[in-house]
């Protein structure tokens, strides 16, 4: 596409579409956010107030198959982002939606399919972005041989409190909403992809310590989905991951993360307040700060990268389509090793290419 001006449509105005998605479109010279279409036409006419966006809906396919839309942004819970990607995309509109994919891996395969149906048309998923200052430096180290082989990954990620069982349900706790998608497993997951490669194997083990929660209405529901979780992998390239996610462990890091090599380890957390990289090779006594320059982390672009894609300018990296794929399927692996207690091998299906 030329450098004629990009008119975009939001479904779905949720807390990072808000903060991140709207502004950061309309800060792009020849991008202009023209519609809005939230929950109810009450909020629609909100952010559309707040931002100065021309149109406020209520309902998604009036931009959908609005033709003089050429894009939308999906900013909705998981459980609709494989519709309106499709559908979006059958009607010849370039797509960023929004983290977790979709439901599962069938919904993410379908995406992917229609998605490649249409090859002129972009389609981006927004990344995990909590590792970005540390993944080049990360991923380089890595590639230098600085940990050597992998020998594995323990990580553990926790919310840092203890149990709240009065707190309202949310609607990751919802399975109906959110899917297979558990806690933010599956961000973790896709960064240490980034780092070191897919798993081949799963195994899990879950608990649900808060059991059930009062949804809007008052009226209490079962917690179908775990709040502590435990899971196992094998790497491809060797080594094992190991990841711990929690929402009822409280006095923890809320990141901290181990990768351990025959050569090196290196180390992500939080334990001072901040995210922070240490690393040591075999000969260390301890590990050692490491310092990034800012020219040499990564930072967020996700909008001004679709908008490129978009224009032919560069191709999209995070996250592509295929890549989405691969963590719903581990997602879905996860799902089943806690229903059945079996190891889940992967890729579920056909290799994603």
């Amino acid at each position: 596409m030329s450098e004629k001006t990009i008119s975009v449509g939001i479904i779905g105005a949720g807390a990072n579409t808000r903060l991140l998605h709207i502004p950061n479109l309309q800060a792009i010279k020849g991008v202009e956010v023209v519609a809005v279409a939230n929950r109810t036409l009450q909020s629609s006419r909100k952010v559309s107030k707040k931002f100065g966006i021309p149109e406020a809906l209520d309902n998604w396919e009036d931009i959908i198959f609005n033709d003089s839309i050429d894009a939308v942004c999906i900013g909705t819970w998981p459980y609709m982002h494989a519709p309106l990607t499709i559908g979006a995309l059958e009607s010849g509109k370039h797509v960023l939606c929004e983290a977790r994919m979709a439901l599962n891996s069938s919904e993410a395969a379908e995406m992917l399919d229609v998605s490649r149906m249409n090859p002129s048309l972009i389609a981006q998923i927004v990344p995990a972005p909590l590792s970005n200052k540390f993944d080049p430096t990360i991923i380089q180290m890595i590639g230098d041989d600085f940990i050597g082989d992998l020998i594995a990954v323990d990580a553990r990620i926790t919310t840092g409190t203890f149990p709240q069982p009065d707190t309202p349900l949310h609607w990751r706790q919802d399975r109906n909403l959110s899917g297979n998608n558990i806690m933010n497993m599956g961000i973790w997951y896709e960064i240490v992809m980034r780092w070191l490669g897919p798993a081949t194997s799963v195994q899990a083990l879950g608990q649900t310590v808060v059991k059930h929660r009062r949804d809007d209405t008052g009226k209490r529901r079962a917690c179908a989905i775990p709040d502590h979780l435990e899971i196992l992998s094998a790497m491809a390239q060797g080594g094992l991951f190991r990841l711990s996610v929690s929402a009822v462990t409280g006095h923890l890091p809320l990141t901290d993360i181990h990768i351990s090599g025959t050569r090196g380890t290196l180390r992500l957390t939080d334990s001072g307040g901040e995210l922070e990289l240490f690393g040591g090779a075999s000969g260390a006594k301890q590990l050692k700060l490491i310092r990034i320059p800012k020219n040499k982390q990564d930072v967020w672009r996700v909008e001004e990268e679709f908008i490129n894609a978009i224009r032919g300018k560069e191709v999209v990296s995070r996250t592509d389509l295929s890549t989405g794929v691969q963590y719903m399927q581990w997602t879905d692996a996860v799902s089943t090793a806690l229903r059945t207690g079996e190891k889940v091998k992967l890729p579920l299906d056909a290799v994603v290419q």
